[in-house]
């Protein structure tokens, strides 16, 4: 691919929001050019909601555009004030180190970084041994106070109250833009919309000290036609790591999307053509779900390989028993004795210890209210006990919550 074709694909597939200079931009991209896009590591895992830029990165290597990830092992001992109604917990030096590592082996899903390709910074190498007064003197003096609090970031925080703390959080990241230009000739910085305040000010940075032209460009924050926040669901945001958000509920949520996000979640989400995604995402009926397997496929493929993906797929298949091989090796799981079974258990109980219910009340409340089913038999009795009556041929026991959310109960 072309180096010229980096803004076109990116608008093609829905990425492309604003640009500070989209001529200019178009211009510098007819030859190998270094960009860069930060995540905070606040906490242990990626999730689906910041992938809108990773993928866009990714999309740019593949135009042959350098990375630069930068993960800032210096910010986020502060906290972006962008896009939150409320301050961040303060993490530890040596969680925020943990982070950082875990942040590295997931991009490498999307980035490569062998062979002269991406590079990983932590802005912790420069703005740990900052000293605050030289700081203040040679950074802190290119900002108007009163231009900042224009910014829809820091708006929407003095509604709540905005820390000092927070308040210096733009100077950091545009001395993280002005460091990567320094370092690695870095002329353009990518982000989500929320970050466009923040990326404007680092190119005004970058201008006022070195006297170079530098680019912004920022990417629609995707929202979900049903309402929801995107990568969020009854149980919290979904992540990456398969310790936090098991392959079976990744591969689940991308599955059970609305109809009307399948074509723009494929062009978004994963690799495949445009044209691809287009008639994927036209389908109606019973044929959106056929979209709907390959959307939530390719997705975890990525994240988690192909093997875990086809287990995930015939795990979900064996639950709706629409065909496969009816493996449901890759569903959520607990093992149960045959003797835990013989003096059995409250069906209130088993839905809350499997987590399929938060607890006891919406436990109570989903069994009668006629949402509850054994083995794909509804029961709306609370005092109902499952026992091993209801052990099935594959010695199991499949519990349901709703329409979509399954539990295995393994009996050993």
């Amino acid at each position: 691919m072309a180096t010229t074709d980096a803004i076109k694909v990116l608008k093609e597939r829905g990425f492309f929001s604003q640009c500070t200079d989209e001529a200019g931009l178009i211009e510098k991209l007819k030859e190998p050019t270094r960009f860069y896009c930060g995540f905070d590591p606040t906490g242990p895992s990626l999730h689906c909601g910041h992938l809108v830029p990773v993928f866009a990165m990714a999309h740019m290597q593949r135009a042959g555009h350098l990375p630069v990830v930068l993960v800032g092992g210096g910010t986020a001992r502060i906290g972006d004030p962008s896009g939150k109604t409320e301050m961040r917990q303060m993490l530890t030096i040596d969680q925020i180190k943990s982070n950082v590592e875990e942040f590295k082996k997931q991009l490498g899903n999307f980035i490569t970084f062998e062979d002269g390709g991406a590079i990983i910074a932590d802005n912790a190498d420069w703005l740990a041994p900052l000293n605050y007064i030289d700081f203040l003197r040679d950074i802190g003096r290119h900002f108007s106070v009163n231009r900042m609090l224009t910014f829809e970031a820091y708006k929407k925080r003095m509604e709540t109250g905005l820390s000092f703390i927070e308040f210096n959080y733009q100077l950091l990241q545009s001395y993280d833009f002005l460091e990567l230009n320094r370092k690695y000739n870095c002329s353009l910085q990518i982000g989500g919309d929320d970050q466009w305040g923040n990326i404007v000010a680092g190119m005004e940075l970058i201008r006022r000290i070195e006297r170079k032209e530098s680019f912004g460009l920022t990417f629609n924050l995707v929202a979900r036609s049903d309402g929801k926040k995107m990568g969020k669901t009854e149980k919290g945001a979904v992540f990456l790591n398969k310790e936090m958000t098991s392959v079976y509920d990744l591969y689940q949520y991308w599955r059970n999307v609305d109809d009307a996000d399948v074509g723009k979640f494929l062009k978004l989400f994963t690799f495949l053509p445009v044209d691809e995604c287009e008639r994927l995402g036209a389908l109606e009926g019973a044929e959106i779900n056929a979209a709907k397997e390959i959307l939530a496929f390719e997705f975890t493929k990525i994240i988690h390989g192909e093997d875990d993906a086809v287990t995930a797929r015939e795990a979900a298949r064996a639950a709706f028993k629409s065909g496969g091989t009816a493996d449901k090796s890759g569903m959520p799981s607990i093992e149960y004795s045959i003797t835990q079974m013989k003096e059995g258990i409250n069906i209130v109980d088993l839905f809350t210890e499997t987590g399929l219910c938060p607890s006891k009340s919406e436990s109570r409340r989903l069994v009668s209210q006629n949402g509850a089913a054994v083995n794909d038999e509804k029961i709306n009795d609370v005092n109902t006990i499952i026992n091993e009556t209801f052990i099935t041929s594959d010695n199991d026991i499949l519990l349901k919550a709703g329409k979509k959310r399954f539990f295995r109960i393994v009996i050993k």
